[in-house]
């Protein structure tokens, strides 16, 4: 097989939040999600020396992981390097002498789809790097390979909203729909600080699930009535709607055990802070939170996050 021609390359990836629907999603209902482009993971890659194999400086987790000439065996099965394994398999391509640098502003574990971002930009760049660039439904199914390293049965939604960048509405197995939205909507989003892990979360709601069908696959299903009606509000801007259905949707997510006393105490202090809604978004049991807030009371509702213990906040407009 002969040695391709490598080059210098950059990729990025957005973060992602759940607006409805998520847990539900795995079991066949809809869901919505968007990109996050406040925060990214980013990737470069630069040629190496000659017979030096792949590298792979994953900064944030002070981690330097190789591929083909050094490489450990216990290094083989990180997510990093599987995601670099898969797209040289799909590209038919042999271990190049690349070194990648990795990093990102998203926090890990906080529902933002740091897993599914960072392998996005690691393949965008290594691809890119061989000359033959990875994108759309290619790039999205071997990232969503790599998310099933990270959380065992994924719904999809992180992967496919992170590598499309777009607005979808989501249904597992099915083409994701573009969204369209009526009225520019402000979101407080609010960091716990607490990493949770999405597969014993997802694991724990399929316990449910198994335990009592009746009661919980109801839930599921209400849940998925109500993000079917949350995207017709949001196509018609329909704001007041969207925040009742969003203080809905927490309390389904409470009652499939996916929230905790922070969060709960996180949606109280929005609301009470003038939010218009407020729920976990991600995996739940730590992660984040969002609350859709007037823009003249946004910071006001920030301001009062941090005061109650959250960890980082965030404004961002989805539809600006």
């Amino acid at each position: 097989m002969p040695t391709p021609t490598l080059s210098t390359a950059k990729a990025s990836a957005p973060a992602k939040i759940i607006l409805f629907g998520e847990h539900a999603v795995v079991y066949g209902e809809p869901a919505i999600a968007v990109p996050f482009n406040t925060l990214s993971a980013i990737a470069e890659a630069v040629p190496a020396d000659r017979g030096s194999g792949l590298t792979i400086h994953a900064r944030d987790l002070g981690m330097r992981l190789q591929l083909g000439s050094g490489a450990l065996i216990e290094e083989l099965d990180h997510a990093l390097i599987y995601a670099a394994k898969l797209a040289l398999d799909h590209l038919n391509a042999p271990v190049p002498d690349l070194h990648i640098e990795v990093s990102a502003t998203i926090p890990l574990a906080s529902g933002f789809g740091s897993g599914a971002a960072t392998a996005a930009a690691l393949i965008r760049a290594l691809s890119a790097a061989l000359g033959q660039p990875l994108e759309g439904d290619e790039l999205n199914a071997l990232v969503y390979e790599v998310e099933k390293m990270h959380h065992g049965t994924p719904s999809g939604i992180d992967n496919t909203v992170i590598v499309k960048n777009s607005p979808i509405y989501f249904i597992r197995g099915q083409e994701p729909q573009p969204f369209s939205v009526g009225k520019p909507l402000t979101f407080v989003i609010a960091n716990t600080g607490i990493a949770a892990s999405t597969k014993e979360t997802v694991g724990a709601v399929s316990e449910l699930i198994e335990r009592d069908p009746a009661t919980y696959k109801t839930i599921v299903e209400q849940i998925g009535s109500l993000v079917r009606e949350a995207k017709a509000l949001i196509e018609h801007g329909d704001v007041q709607g969207i925040g009742q259905l969003m203080n809905l949707n927490q309390r389904y997510l409470h009652s499939l055990t996916v929230s905790s006393s922070l969060l709960d105490s996180l949606v109280q202090t929005a609301i009470d802070a003038g939010a218009i809604g407020a729920k976990l978004s991600g995996g739940g049991r730590g992660g984040n939170m969002i609350a859709l807030a007037d823009t003249a009371n946004a910071e006001q509702v920030a301001v009062s996050l941090q005061n109650a213990g959250a960890a980082r906040t965030w404004i961002t407009t989805l539809g600006s």
